[in-house]
């Protein structure tokens, strides 16, 4: 199955969901983003790397680098490679140079060990038509000529009472087209995560 390579976009935070982070990839090749809810940890690991802030003492992706180096292993690539009723999952995919390793981990973790190693991050194509979110093609010439470069960190509070599984189909396609527009990741996915549900 062909791989399609990703890039991180942002993070953007809710106060309505303490500790709940949506992580926006998006398809270097294409205009589907797909979000990832992660928690706080791994948020602030990834954005720390992004940033390349070097804290006082090794967080623990930082020591699951120097443990793998220690050993001669590279993390060669990052795959979101499945989804099961919501949840995605990973594979850290390392090498000794000899044999090629699979490791499953969430994909948050995934992510933060994989920019320590500047590893390419991939999915595969029923991944992202069955969870990305598309954006107009106006929406896609916006982001060439403003390129996300850092971690975005949008506040964003969801409305009292939204509970989507109330809202027919088209209502929600519409709720979604809505905050893709206002760049609301993390409501977009829940909408979409409905609408899974429904399909």
């Amino acid at each position: 199955m062909k791989k399609i390579k990703l890039e991180i976009l942002g993070l953007s935070s809710s106060q309505s969901q303490t500790g709940s982070f949506a992580l926006v990839l998006g398809e270097t090749e294409g205009n589907r983003r797909l979000p990832i809810i992660i928690g706080m940890f791994e948020a602030q690991a990834i954005a720390i790397e992004i940033e390349k802030i070097i804290p006082n003492r090794p967080m623990t992706h930082d020591l699951f680098k120097s443990f793998a180096n220690s050993f001669n292993f590279h993390v060669e690539e990052i795959v979101i490679s499945d989804l099961k009723e919501g949840v995605f999952f990973a594979k850290i995919v390392c090498t000794d140079g000899l044999k090629k390793h699979e490791i499953d981990a969430r994909p948050s973790d995934a992510i933060a060990i994989g920019l320590r190693f500047d590893s390419p991050i991939y999915t595969f194509e029923n991944i992202l038509a069955e969870a990305g979110i598309v954006l107009t093609d106006e929406e896609d010439e916006e982001e060439k000529v403003e390129p996300v470069k850092e971690t975005k960190v949008r506040v964003k509070k969801e409305k009292k009472g939204d509970d989507f599984k109330n809202y027919s189909v088209d209502k929600l396609n519409e709720l979604l087209k809505e905050a893709i527009d206002k760049e609301d990741y993390e409501r977009a996915a829940k909408i979409r995560d409905e609408l899974s549900k429904r399909n």
